[in-house]
């Protein structure tokens, strides 16, 4: 009997906001905190440069990316799938 073993890789679900480079997309992941003083709810925000191997993702695409080994300077993330295609404006 084999068993598949959770994945110890984070993943994160975040907008496209960059597809200009070869290969990459910067992906935008926003996060709700509670302000520890205020305790109001805040929006804070990151971006990460992801992997895209056949450039399918575009501009507006919700994505889910990967934790994975470093494939360049700041390149440590790829992209395994589309959750929402982009809007048309």
């Amino acid at each position: 009997m084999t068993e598949t073993k959770p994945s110890l890789k984070r993943t994160l679900i975040g907008k496209v906001v960059s597809d200009k480079r070869s290969k990459t997309i910067t992906v935008l992941i926003e996060r709700r905190v509670k302000h520890d003083l205020y305790e109001k709810i805040v929006v804070k925000s990151s971006k990460y440069h992801a992997h895209d191997e056949k450039s399918e993702y575009k501009v507006g695409d919700i994505v889910e990316i990967v934790e994975s080994r470093p494939i360049s300077k700041t390149k440590n993330w790829v992209a395994t799938r589309l959750v929402e295609k982009a809007l048309l404006v």
